[in-house]
């Protein structure tokens, strides 16, 4: 059986592994997932690229989307915005809470986020080994400036609320040089026959991943094949704002 290791974002990430499972039904998949895009809101600990990748290879993702469930309301976000709640600029949905309620109490009762998301794994079935890039927290910022004012928001702000239309100064993945993979990542990446790299974001989703020490030296000493596809064709991405933040990184797409 071939070993397949994939470094995965969100919705690019996803839609790669639904291809790759069905063109490699009898592959050991094992999918190192971006963590970087994590957030805390409303007391809760919401992982987007994780659960768009459970979601979509689950068969619970709203498909024109490509995030948040399918058949989602929101009657949740417009009581928290009637209570005056912020930020409002965060789509939390009805169904979706639900997950981020069972991942918020897992990891209150101690249990690292490693299991917190094999156990959710547990009702969606993905077909995958869905493993977070580390159980340690970390949080990609940008460097923006706005109304004259230089400051680092949260990557979910600077994509949600700002939609990518101020210039990135810079990519932080805040946290990445202290953390740890998480189990069965190393041993993964160790086993592996090939790796890949989807047309993920290049820099906030597997430059994220590759930033948390002892995922890149484990893929250059696996010593196998290390395939990537980008997301830039032509000179725009496909999706997303992957053209914002590389010119961050002294990048032209």
């Amino acid at each position: 059986m071939q070993r397949i290791v994939v470094l995965a974002g969100g919705i690019g990430g996803a839609r790669f592994l639904r291809g790759l499972r069905s063109a490699a039904p009898d592959a050991d998949i094992t999918v190192i997932g971006n963590t970087g895009d994590d957030i805390h809101l409303f007391g809760l600990k919401i992982c987007p690229d994780l659960d768009t990748v459970m979601y979509t290879l689950g068969g619970g993702i709203h498909e024109d989307q490509g995030w948040g469930r399918a058949g989602e309301t929101f009657t949740v976000k417009e009581e928290l915005a009637a209570y005056g709640v912020e930020p409002q600029w965060f789509g939390l949905g009805d169904r979706d809470v639900a997950t981020h309620l069972v991942r918020t109490q897992m990891l209150g009762a101690g249990y690292p986020l490693s299991a917190v998301t094999e156990a959710l794994c547990a009702r969606w079935q993905p077909g995958v080994r869905l493993l977070p890039m580390t159980d340690d927290r970390v949080e990609t910022h940008v460097a923006v400036e706005e109304d004259g004012e230089r400051k680092a928001v949260h990557f979910q702000e600077y994509w949600i609320r700002l939609r990518a239309s101020v210039e990135a100064q810079a990519v932080v993945p805040v946290g990445a040089e202290q953390a740890k993979p998480a189990p069965g990542v190393l041993d993964a990446l160790a086993d592996a026959d090939v790796v890949l790299f989807p047309p993920s974001n290049p820099v906030v989703s597997i430059g994220t991943i590759l930033a948390v020490p002892g995922i890149r030296e484990g893929i250059a000493e696996a010593g196998v094949p290390v395939v990537g596809l980008s997301p830039i064709v032509g000179d725009a991405p496909v999706r997303g704002m992957a053209d914002k933040v590389l010119a961050a990184i002294g990048v032209e797409s």
